[in-house]
Parts: structure tokens; sequence; C-alpha cells
């Protein structure tokens, strides 16, 4: 799975192309920065036009508007210059594991879902393993870049439940963060999805196995291939099911966070010592901080299934190379045999 990074053929691609996208990942989270200052000085001068007729002019509010369109638009051209690199990144990881397939694949064919773990969880591997990888990095640059900024922001506010200390809202960010990761894995966790998803995949390579050699061999029972689809929806709608429950415990806590920088600010709102720009730059940088800090909860549909399609190309690896030993220790003896 890994080769990609090992083979000599594909190191230049493998580290350079990382760096290149981790690179790029980093100068957008200096625009997004960028664009968090942008705020607090566009809402202060909101504010000073609402309060006074005429505080500002017209050529200062549209200067704001052309720096912001500057910052966004810089932002989006680099987004898609990376997102093109790093779909051809993903297709030459792709390659590498799929020619040591296709080199093996006389012992391969012979192994339940070989085509499946060939086509399509190769596809799956790589793109999974490039966005979370992807999205932790950003989440600890993120944290890199914003935290201090926050922590700046907060010097005088009176925070709610921790007063006036400085490290109230990463403390409360933090604390907010820690409980809904622990409720939604302990939750993922009884309901077993990893495992569901394990076993949907095995029973859909097993049904889709079937209608493949049905295709060559007439003797095939539609009784057969009509089991195999009813073990496919079965093990569906328990998936259905069991994220059902998830997804409630998943989006109550999602929608309960919307409030959670606005709950930590109500000392400082009501007793009005933060500007409008000040407010949106503290809240625009808790959701940032706390974000980053809800890297697994908000990833976690995606672990589980990660974790699901590494199963089963590792279950396949592995048979592929007892196979090879089994191999070579059956001609080792063939020659041991000959020889005596």
């Amino acid at each position: 799975m890994f080769k990609f990074f090992t083979q000599k053929k594909w190191q230049l691609w493998a580290w350079l192309g990382s760096f290149v996208i981790l690179s790029s990942l980093w100068v957008q989270v200096k625009i997004d920065v960028e664009i968090n200052e942008w705020f607090g000085q566009f809402y202060d001068m909101i504010q000073k036009a609402l309060a006074a007729p005429n505080a500002i002019t017209i050529d200062e509010y549209w200067a704001s508007l052309a720096s912001f369109i500057t910052l966004a638009g810089m932002y989006i051209a680099l987004y898609v210059a990376i997102s093109f690199f790093t779909a051809h990144f993903l297709f030459r990881w792709r390659t590498a594991m799929v020619e040591w397939y296709h080199s093996v694949y006389d012992k391969a064919r012979k192994i339940e879902g070989a085509s499946q773990r060939v086509q399509e969880d190769t596809i799956k591997f790589t793109r999974i393993m490039e966005s979370l990888g992807t999205s932790f990095i950003e989440s600890v640059m993120v944290l890199i870049q914003f935290v201090p900024i926050l922590l700046g922001l907060s010097v005088g506010i009176p925070i709610f439940f921790f007063g006036d200390w400085q490290y109230g809202l990463i403390t409360g960010a933090l604390l907010w963060t820690l409980g809904g990761t622990a409720f939604l894995i302990g939750l993922g966790w009884i309901l077993r999805l990893v495992g569901v998803e394990y076993d949907l995949q095995k029973k859909e390579a097993a049904y889709r196995k079937i209608l493949v050699v049905a295709e060559d061999d007439n003797n095939v029972r539609p009784k057969t291939i009509n089991e195999l689809f009813d073990d496919v929806r079965s093990i569906h709608f328990l998936s259905y099911i069991r994220y059902l429950y998830f997804n409630v415990g998943r989006m109550a806590y999602l929608q309960a966070n919307v409030l959670s920088a606005y709950v930590f600010l109500a000392p400082a709102i009501v007793a009005g010592v933060v500007t409008l720009g000040v407010m949106q730059q503290i809240i625009r940088a808790f959701g940032r901080v706390e974000g980053s800090m809800q890297y697994l909860l908000k990833a976690w549909p995606t672990i589980i299934e990660l974790a699901s399609v590494y199963k089963r190309l590792r279950e396949f690896e592995s048979v592929i190379n007892s196979t090879e030993i089994v191999a070579v220790f059956c001609a080792g003896v063939i020659e041991y045999c000959g020889v005596y």
C-alpha cells in the first residue's frame, strides 16, 4: 500500500509532491489569517459607519471590499491549482499500488474479491489517505497560526465560566471538542460501525463476483444470486439503522457547536467591552481553532471507511504474500527431492 513512498521509481513524485501539497496548505492558512484580520477591520468600519453618518467615505468602503476580493482570488487560484496537482499525485500513488498487484495477479486472481481490491479499493485508499492526511496537517497549521491570535484577542475580555483568565477561550474550545469527540467515538464503537462497513464491502464483493461468474457460466443458479443479494440488502439496511443513530448524535453536537463561541463570549457581549469587528475576529478565530481540534470528530465517518478499506487491502496482501511463501517452500522441497 505504501510502495509509492519506498520504490525508487516513485520517490520523486511521492516526496516532492507531498512537499508541494503541504507547502500550499501553509500558504492557504496564511491567507486565511489575513482574511480573519480583514473581517475585524471591515466590521469595525461598518460599526463606525452605522454610529455616525458619513463617518467613512465610499472610496474607503470599496477599497475594503477590493482587498477582500484580492485575498479571496489568491485563495481560489491556489486551491484550484493544488487540486489539479493532487489529482495527478493520487493517480500515481494508485498506479504504484496497481503495478505491484498486476505483477502478482496470477496468485491474486484466486482470492475472493480480487478485482474489487485492485480496481476499487486502491482508489478509495489513496483518496481517503490524502484527504485525511492533508486535513490533519492543515488542522495543525491552523492551530499554530490561530491560537496566538485568539490568545491576543482574549486579553481583558470576560469569558463565561472562566472569567478574565486569558486562556479561557482556548480551554473552553478544548473541553468542548474533547467532550464531543469522546462522545462520537464511543457511539461509533457501541454501534460497531467499522465492522458493519467491512461486512458490507465483503458481501458486495461476493455478490459482484457471482455476477461476473454468471456471465460465462450458465450453471450458476438464479437462487444463488438472489441469496447473495439478500445478504447485501440485509447488511445495507443494518448500516442504515446504525448510521441513523450515529448521525443523530453527530448532527446534534455540530448544531450545538454553532452557539459555543457566543456562549463563551456572552459576558463580554452583554457588558459591551468588545467592538463588532473584534467580536467577528474572535468568533472566526475561535471557530478555526475549534474546527481544527475537532479533526477526529469531523473525520470520524471517513476514518471508519479508511479502516475498512485498509483491513481489506491488508488481508489481500497477506494472502498474496503467504501464497508466495508457500510457492517458494514447495519449490525448495521439489528441488531437494530432485537432488536426493
